[in-house]
């Protein structure tokens, strides 16, 4: 396929998703060569059509009328790129899972997630984002959701929990998901399987 071609249809790719979706080179190897995708992602960075968020990894940036800049790509959104990548497994731990289920307002210092691949962190500008090698049953064949949960649940700690998160995270989930994460959850740590099925349980009408 003509390099051009090559270009067109990637920056018509990154049309199509969603704003500040990240993809790799390996989002595109349906369309060309490794290296003559790299190359069209180089070229089409320089020009200005879209931006690189680091080595391999690139998004459109969605421009916020509010502060009258573009937006800095989302520390989640680079981590999901980067287990896609890679292969990994993954779901947010610590203070990124309290911080995503709304359970806390701070923002993380270090984006952290298990995952099943190797320990290894990554430095985008200020932003540091970890992964962290986990037992496979703590997150194999889990929905992120569920696992996401769990791993919310054990940054609080057993004897830490309060009525008022079990109801934030109760009210995080729909029905579908409540039997879903009943189901994954039996493998967890009894006390915390425990706090899930207290989550999920129905409400008397």
């Amino acid at each position: 396929m003509p390099r051009d071609s090559v270009i067109t249809l990637i920056l018509e790719r990154f049309r199509q998703k969603r704003d500040g979706e990240i993809l790799s080179a390996y989002d595109f190897l349906d369309l060309g060569e490794y290296h003559a995708v790299r190359k069209a992602l180089l070229r089409l960075a320089k020009a200005g059509k879209i931006q690189r968020v680091m080595r391999g990894l690139y998004y459109c940036p969605r421009y916020c009328k509010l502060i009258d800049e573009y937006e800095a790509p989302s520390p989640d959104n680079i981590a999901k790129t980067l287990a896609r990548k890679y292969g990994w497994t993954i779901a947010p731990c610590g203070a990124t899972a309290l911080n995503q289920l709304g359970l806390s307002a701070q923002v993380p210092a270090k984006w952290s997630y298990i995952s099943d691949g190797p320990y290894r962190t990554f430095k985008v500008g200020s932003v540091t984002i970890e992964f962290r090698h986990t037992n496979n049953r703590e997150i194999s064949k889990i929905s992120r959701k569920t696992a996401t949960i769990i791993q919310a649940l054990k940054a609080i700690g057993k004897d830490n929990i309060a009525e008022k998160q079990l109801n934030i995270l109760k009210c995080q989930l729909s029905d579908n998901e409540k039997a879903i994460a009943i189901q994954e959850a039996q493998q967890a740590t009894v006390w915390v399987y425990s706090l899930i099925k207290q989550i999920c349980a129905k409400t008397e009408a």
